[in-house]
C-alpha cells in the first residue's frame, strides 16, 4: 500500500539535518555558519540551550539571538555550580524485544558523570535470549517480567530497586552524559517528588519523525518549570494538562513516593490501554501535594518510529491511553474535570479539527485524526471494562 504525505510536508527534503552549534563559536561573526535548511539546536558548554526550525538562510550568529534565552544560560551555569548532594539512584530501563536499541542505550550509560548504584533492566516477556545477553554484556541487573505492559514492567523494576531515587528512561533514548547528575541536582526540596528532563530527537530521517517531532515531540523548552497543586488546581474545569510536566523517556522520583501513594496503575500504557501511565503518576503526585519538575538541563535523545505505519498506531494507542488516564485519575482522585474533559472539552476539540480538515484538506498536524478519535473511544472502552481491576 502506498503511502501519503501531507500536503505540508511534500517540499521538505528528509532526512532533515540537525545542525549543533556552540555559542562560542556562533558568536563570532566571521566563523559563524549560515543555514538553509533542518533543526538548529545551540550548545553551551556542551548543553543544549536553545533551538529552530530552519527553513530559509539565515545566519547562525542572528538565529542564536532570536531563540536562545539569557535565563536559559544562567540556569545552565547555575546547575553547573550546585553541588550533587543526591547520589544514591539506579537507572531504571523497561524493555521488549529490542536488543539493538537496548544495548545503543546502556553504551550511553557508562559515559554518566554521575554513575549510577545500579542499572536495571526490566525484560518484559521478549522473545529468545537476546536482551538477556545484552544486558549481561553491560554488566548489568537483568529483571524478568512475563506479565505484558509497560507499567508492569516499570513496578518491577521499583520493587527490583533499594536506592533512594530511581531514575526511568526507554531502550530507544541515548543519555546526555550530565543527564542523570542533572536531574539529581534538580531534587533539591523536598517536596519534589519527580523530575523530567529535555528530550531532543535523535534523528529526523523521515516524515514520520519529522510529524512526531512536531506535533508530538517530547520537548518541553529550555525554562524550569514546577508544577504544584497551585496548576493542578489552577485548571479545575477541565483538570491539569500534566502531559507539560515531560515524558516518560526521562523521569526520576524519590523511591519512597511509590511506598506512599502507590506504584504504576498497569490498565495504562503500553501493552494495555496505550499509554500515558507516566502522566497519570505525575496528576497522582500533584494531587497528593508532591512537586513535579521539568529540568531542562537533564538532556537526552529519542528516535521516533520511522515509518508511517508505525507512527498511526501510536498516535491511536497515545490517544487511547490518554482518554483511559483521564478516567484512572477519575477514579483515584474523584476530581470531576477529568470527565469534562472527556465529555465536553474532547467533543468540542475533535468536531472543530474535523471541520477544518474538511475544509481545507489533510496536514501534518491532522493527518492521523482518524487514529485520534478512534484511540480515544478504544481508551474510554478498555478501562470501563476493567474499572474494579486492580491497579498494580
Amino acid at each position: 500500500m502506498r503511502v501519503l504525505i501531507p500536503s505540508d510536508l511534500k517540499d521538505i527534503n528528509f532526512p532533515v539535518p540537525i545542525h549543533y552549534l556552540d555559542l562560542a563559536s556562533v558568536d563570532v561573526d566571521t566563523v559563524s555558519p549560515a543555514l538553509s535548511e533542518g533543526l538548529a539546536v545551540f550548545l553551551s558548554d556542551g548543553l543544549p540551550v536553545g533551538q529552530a526550525y530552519v527553513e530559509a538562510p539565515v545566519k547562525a550568529s542572528a538565529l542564536a539571538e532570536r531563540v536562545v534565552q539569557r535565563d536559559t544560560l544562567d540556569h545552565a551555569r547555575q546547575v553547573a555550580q550546585t553541588p550533587l548532594n543526591n547520589r544514591d539512584v539506579s537507572i531504571l530501563i523497561c524493555t521488549k524485544d529490542r536488543p539493538e536499541e537496548l544495548r545503543r542505550c546502556l553504551a550511553s550509560i557508562p559515559e554518566q558523570s554521575l554513575r549510577p548504584v545500579e542499572i536495571i533492566v526490566v525484560d518484559n516477556a521478549s522473545a529468545g535470549d537476546a536482551t538477556r545477553h545484552v544486558v549481561e554484556e553491560a554488566g548489568a541487573t537483568y529483571v524478568r517480567e512475563d506479565r505484558v505492559g509497560l507499567d508492569y514492567a516499570r513496578n518491577a523494576a521499583i520493587r527490583a530497586a533499594k536506592t533512594e531515587f530511581v531514575a526511568f528512561t526507554d531502550d530507544d533514548v541515548v543519555l546526555h552524559d550530565r543527564w542523570l547528575e542533572n536531574l539529581m541536582k534538580a531534587f533539591d526540596q523536598p517536596e519534589i517528588g519527580c523530575v523530567t528532563g529535555l528530550i531532543l530527537p535523535g534523528e529526523l530521517a523521515t516524515a514520520a519523525q519529522f510529524i512526531f517531532e512536531k506535533h508530538w515531540g517530547f520537548g518541553r523548552g529550555y525554562i524550569r518549570q514546577d508544577f504544584n497543586r497551585d496548576f493542578y488546581d489552577s485548571h479545575a474545569r477541565y483538570g491539569a494538562p500534566v502531559w507539560m510536566i515531560g515524558a516518560g523517556a526521562s523521569q526520576a522520583f524519590r523511591r519512597k513516593v511509590f511506598d506512599e501513594i502507590g506504584l504504576f496503575d498497569v490498565r495504562l500504557d503500553m501493552g494495555a490501554a496505550g499509554c500515558s501511565g507516566d502522566s497519570e503518576y505525575w496528576n497522582r503526585l500533584l494531587h497528593h501535594g508532591h512537586i513535579c519538575r521539568y529540568e531542562p538541563t537533564a538532556v537526552s535523545w529519542h528516535f521516533h518510529r520511522k515509518d508511517m505505519r508505525g507512527l498511526a498506531r501510536q498516535i491511536y494507542q497515545y490517544m487511547s491511553g490518554h482518554v483511559a488516564a483521564l478516567l484512572v485519575q477519575y477514579q483515584n482522585t474523584g476530581n470531576r474535570a477529568n470527565l469534562r474533559r472527556i465529555l465536553i472539552s474532547f467533543p468540542k476539540y475533535y468536531a472543530g479539527r474535523l471541520r477544518k480538515r474538511l475544509r481545507k484538506g489533510a496536514t501534518s498536524n491532522d493527518f492521523f485524526l482518524r487514529q485520534e478519535m478512534l484511540g480515544s473511544i478504544n481508551g474510554a472502552l478498555y478501562v470501563l471494562r476493567r474499572w474494579k481491576m486492580p491497579a498494580w
